[in-house]
């Protein structure tokens, strides 16, 4: 889960990192108001998940209240790379002196955990690295110590960080350490993090990205989701415990177990090339189990998706047999009734398949069709999809 801007200053501030002031506004009366409350020279930021605000307008310095109502004006609204403006933070402004870079990210390659810092910072990550790579120090951080004093400091001069700044900036990088450790971040990144003129250290602009596996140990957590970014059909998958991913195509797609669903999306993309190029429509893995219920739950999910054409569902039996799959699929097309109105490919394999196969061609509901190999089936689906 992304966090907004705001919500990371807010965190920041909770763990000791050096902020400044912010106010959350969603009018520009309201802007206004916070304006004169912080006084003299602010900021006015969009709140959106993605970068470029500044490029896009999305940021602008305000040195009286009613410039800050007018930049509210024409920041609220404004589409930044299909992100709707609804909220900005007033901040309070800052003499920069320099910006620089830091961030704390899982390393998923190497399975550990890596800091990226620069003394380069407000610029494009990606555009640094790609740029000036020697500009950018990459220490790999050891899950078991976490960033301490030394290791604070063994960055920063990694970094490139002057001496006389060293105990200034470590303790800095420490605690935002503490952030990613203790709330179970898969990114902590602050830019920039600037040295104002009087010599303070401020997180500037932060991004967090919490790990939703993790969500079960922080329950203030939940207070941190913003339900308009929630996709409805994702919302409605989570509240029936699915695993369920949207996605921007036509074929929906049921299977038992990730490693299957994910070479589903693979075959299903590749027979869409003959079809048209109809594409997954969907990640939705049902786990071991296969009952009426489950089926139902993912079905309705998939099938209140207006992109998807047809379904498709590949379920290789193991500690559930093909028979109860099938009476699953029969008995999750029985609850829904009329609200089934797209084609189902059904292919199963695997433990008491022709028990499964049997019970399916005795139901006879004219949406199924059987097809005993995942290519062919697949192949179908993309057909059904596209016709």
């Amino acid at each position: 889960m992304d966090l907004y801007e705001y919500q990371a200053r807010d965190l920041f501030e909770s763990y000791g990192v050096p902020v400044l002031p912010g106010i959350v506004a969603d009018t520009p009366e309201d802007v206004r108001a916070a304006a004169e409350k912080l006084g003299g020279t602010v900021v006015v930021k969009a709140q959106v998940k993605t970068g470029g605000r500044g490029k896009a307008g999305g940021v602008k310095v305000a040195q009286s209240p009613d410039d800050a109502e007018a930049a509210a004006r024409a920041i609220l609204g404004l589409d930044i790379k299909g992100h709707v403006v609804r909220r900005v933070m007033v901040a309070a402004g800052a003499r920069i002196a320099q910006e620089f870079y830091f961030s704390v990210l899982l390393d998923r390659a190497n399975r550990s955990y890596l800091s990226l810092s620069s003394v380069e910072g407000g610029m494009d990550i990606e555009q640094l690295a790609v740029e000036k790579p020697e500009a950018l120090a990459r220490i790999e951080i050891d899950p078991l110590t976490g960033i301490d004093a030394a290791k604070a400091e063994e960055i920063a001069r990694a970094a490139g960080f002057p001496e006389d700044l060293l105990p200034k900036i470590a303790p800095v990088l420490e605690r935002l350490w503490w952030v990613y450790r203790d709330e179970d971040a898969t990114l902590v990144e602050v830019n920039p993090l600037v040295l104002t003129e009087s010599g303070e250290i401020i997180a500037l602009d932060g991004k967090i990205t919490l790990d939703e596996n993790a969500a079960f140990r922080h329950q203030h957590h939940a207070a941190l989701a913003d339900a308009g970014d929630i996709d409805p059909l994702e919302a409605k998958a989570k509240e029936n415990d699915l695993n369920y991913v949207k996605l921007d195509g036509q074929v929906g797609i049921i299977g038992n177990g990730a490693g299957l669903v994910m070479s589903t999306l693979d075959v299903v993309s590749y027979a869409g090339e003959a079809h048209g190029g109809v594409k997954p429509a969907n990640f939705l893995d049902i786990g071991g189990g296969a009952s009426a219920e489950v089926m139902a739950a993912g079905l309705d999910v998939i099938l209140h998706d207006s992109q998807v054409k047809s379904v498709f569902v590949n379920v290789f039996g193991g500690i559930t047999a093909c028979d109860a799959v099938a009476n699953g699929i029969v008995g999750a097309l029985e609850k829904l009734g009329n609200t089934a109105t797209k084609p189902l490919v059904v292919r199963l394999d695997g433990n008491n398949v022709e028990e499964g196969r049997r019970i399916l061609a005795q139901a006879a509901h004219p949406l199924v069709t059987v097809v005993d190999t995942m290519d062919d089936a697949a192949d179908k689906a993309a057909e059904l999809a596209n016709a």
